[in-house]
């Protein structure tokens, strides 16, 4: 699906066709989310310093956890299963 060398450390790759945001907090620490708002159910389109934006309402939410950080989001972002073959990310 993705390379980790191509998620950048302390932040992350959203990854339209799979509908997946995948997030690499730290070095080696890899997560990976639905894209969906858990608000609207619009798809977030952003990683800034503050978080994964959905661009609809203003919903950030934390790159590690995908808990809400701010704006009306009730729950956070639901997370999806992978894992790391060598060093591709690959949704299980």
């Amino acid at each position: 699906m993705v390379s980790t060398a191509d998620v950048p450390v302390g932040s992350g790759v959203i990854i339209a066709s799979d509908r997946v945001v995948v997030t690499q907090p730290t070095e080696g620490d890899v997560h990976v989310f639905t894209t969906t708002c858990t608000h609207s159910g619009c798809a977030v389109t952003q990683i800034s310093a503050d978080g994964i934006v959905c661009p609809c309402h203003g919903s950030v939410f934390d790159i590690t956890t995908g808990d809400v950080l701010g704006g009306p989001a009730p729950s956070p972002l639901p997370t999806i299963d992978f894992e790391v073959d060598g060093d591709q990310v690959v949704l299980s």
